[in-house]
């Protein structure tokens, strides 16, 4: 076959021949796309293709495009000036987020570009809370296809459905089924918003391949009766289906999922309702590559912040007291992660436990409530105390440290609340995270003043900086993009198979790590958020480490230089050559479609990366 293969090369070396390899539209070779026989509008009306005006004279030569675009030629650093320009013009959140969707559609390598420069700009239009607003009237913006819906109605035919999508690299999969979109409950297939946000984070804050990403939303239904209703509405109109249907569905989508892309793939689970987002996270996590970003990615932004906290209050968190409002699958994943860290500090777990109490809409998880579902998750958080709903006095009884909020209840921490713990500790840690900010359980503002501006305050969504006593505070976001894209990233690059619950306590310290005491001093627990793609890339070389100190890597050998051996897995937005590329002995030939590549498998080469 070696020697076939020499003569073929030998034979094209003579004859002086352009090759133009016949491959299928959109087919990717390694992390090239290979656009076949693509030329002409079609290449425009490809968004990985495309570059607008970045286009060379050559390049539109060459791929019959000349006139069809204006005599201009743009960098793509002009570009993106000139797409900021336009983001800014518009006057509400939800068109600037229907024109950043626009723009993916249109040029992706200038739509992550475009994040990846403004991070700060664009992270609450792409994500958290502009995506919430996005998932609400997703039907009346809906636009194109991204990602894939698979309905209760495809059972026995999800791999089919699957097959359906056109990339065959795909390596990290975010999913949902919509029931619990955020703090906005029930938004069905309308919560397709949400794994096409988390994806665009993959690749604009960690580098993952934008080919490698799928957004799956599992259609089962919806209980929300307005969108039963309302002829607008994109999915099913029909009462969510439970049971053993909705389980065999879930089961036959993960047996596709490794069938079509492999055991190693990642599979996020994403805004599913409390009961089933701890069930599935059970009966998944020792037998697939999966994490519910809700639970755990939460959990571990968190954890960060508190890691942060230790340079200003000195207490390790061992030392807190713990009351949480809210006990959803967010409270109870940072309840167990906290719990985990205080156990690493030397506690045993029944001390840890000792020292958190939680609070849910029927008032404090106790032994001897009369009312509301105490099983499940809630049941380790249960505690041997008179049953009570009175918030307020419980926190002047309990006297906590840190007052976690994730209870989508606005305003619940009020003015008594917040003055009571600025009363019992010199620098009460006060973190309201309900998304979106509407949903927060106090706003920066109140929770300065009613502490005298000693609290130590981060939130779920962005609030605007706070003047107090002639200082400018400027709070943290508890963002879990801080915490996603670098473990995903790390999980993908070592082939991990298995995401133990320390790769999110090791997220959780580089996070806290890399937060400045600059940071601190301005009032927030987190680094910047320009400065997530660093964080990305720190966790993802700790991940990796982990992955193979704990034997659940799959790519061998360890490399010994993994931070270079990450960035070499990335992307990074930027335009390649579109023009066709000869053999150097081989006579030039303008206007070619496209030729046998210098890196052709055909002839021994190596597609690039």
């Amino acid at each position: 076959m070696a020697l076939k293969t020499l003569s073929l090369c030998r034979l094209l070396a003579t004859a002086k021949l352009v090759i133009t390899p016949s491959r299928a539209f959109r087919e990717v070779t390694g992390d090239i796309i290979v656009p076949g026989q693509v030329k002409g509008i079609s290449y425009l009306q490809d968004s990985r293709l495309n570059k607008g005006l970045a286009f060379s004279l050559e390049e539109r030569q060459t791929l019959g495009v000349h006139g069809l675009l204006p005599a201009t030629i743009r960098t793509l650093d002009t570009q993106v000036q000139l797409c900021r320009t336009v983001f800014s013009r518009f006057e509400d959140d939800l068109n600037r987020y229907v024109y950043l969707m626009d723009l993916h559609d249109r040029n992706e390598t200038l739509f992550f570009k475009l994040v990846a420069d403004h991070i700060e700009l664009m992270l609450p239009i792409v994500y958290t809370p502009t995506v919430g607003l996005a998932c609400q009237k997703f039907g009346l913006i809906y636009r194109k296809p991204r990602g894939l819906f698979v309905t209760v109605n495809d059972r026995g035919h999800v791999y089919q459905v699957l097959k359906n999508w056109p990339e065959s690299d795909v390596r990290a999969i975010v999913v949902t089924d919509g029931e619990r979109i955020l703090g906005l409950g029930d938004l069905g297939a309308c919560g397709m918003g949400i794994p096409v946000g988390k994806l665009a984070l993959y690749t604009a804050l960690a580098g993952i391949k934008p080919h490698q990403c799928l957004p799956v939303t599992i259609d089962v239904g919806t209980n929300n009766e307005e969108f039963q209703n309302d002829p607008q509405y994109i999915g099913l109109r029909q009462p969510r289906v439970q049971g053993d249907e909705y389980d065999e569905l879930v089961d036959e989508f993960m047996r596709a999922v490794v069938k079509r892309y492999g055991q190693n793939t990642l599979i996020q689970f994403e805004d599913f309702g409390n009961q089933n987002a701890f069930r599935l996270l059970d009966a998944y996590r020792d037998k697939y590559c999966t994490f519910n970003d809700d639970i755990q990615g939460t959990a571990a932004v968190v954890l960060a912040g508190l890691y942060a906290s230790e340079r200003l209050t000195g207490k390790k968190i061992a030392d807190h007291t713990f009351v949480f409002l809210g006990a959803g699958e967010a409270a109870l994943g940072i309840a167990d992660l906290v719990i985990q860290a205080m156990v690493e500090e030397g506690l045993s777990k029944e001390q840890a436990h000792e020292k958190v109490w939680m609070f849910d809409k029927l008032g404090l998880l106790a032994s001897d409530r009369p009312e509301g579902d105490l099983g499940g998750p809630k049941k380790s958080f249960i505690r041997d105390h008179q049953p009570t709903k009175d918030f307020a006095n419980f926190i002047k009884e309990v006297k906590p440290s840190v007052l976690i909020g994730a209870s989508a209840a606005a305003g619940a921490f009020t003015q008594e609340v917040l003055q009571t713990m600025a009363t019992n500790n010199a620098n009460p840690i006060i973190l309201a995270l309900s998304n979106p900010t509407a949903k927060a359980e106090c706003t920066a503002q109140e929770a300065y003043e009613q502490t005298e501006g000693r609290c130590i305050f981060a939130s779920g969504s962005p609030f605007p900086p706070v003047e107090f006593a002639g200082k400018i505070l400027e709070p943290g976001q508890g963002n879990n993009a801080y915490i996603f894209p670098g473990v995903a990233l790390g999980v993908i690059a070592s082939g991990a198979h298995h995401i133990p619950p320390e790769m999110f306590v090791i997220a959780a310290k580089v996070v806290g790590e890399m937060t400045t005491d600059e940071d601190l001093d301005r009032g927030s627990l987190y680094p910047p958020l320009r400065r997530i793609p660093e964080c990305s890339l720190e966790i993802a070389i700790r991940v990796i480490e982990c992955a193979y100190q704990r034997g659940i890597a799959s790519f061998y050998p360890e490399p010994e230089d993994k931070r270079e051996f990450v960035r070499s897995t990335q992307y990074f937005a930027r335009y390649e050559s579109a023009l066709p590329v000869t053999w150097p002995w081989a006579e030039r030939k303008r206007g070619a479609a496209s030729v046998m590549k210098l890196n052709s498998p055909a002839c021994g080469g190596k597609a690039r990366g």
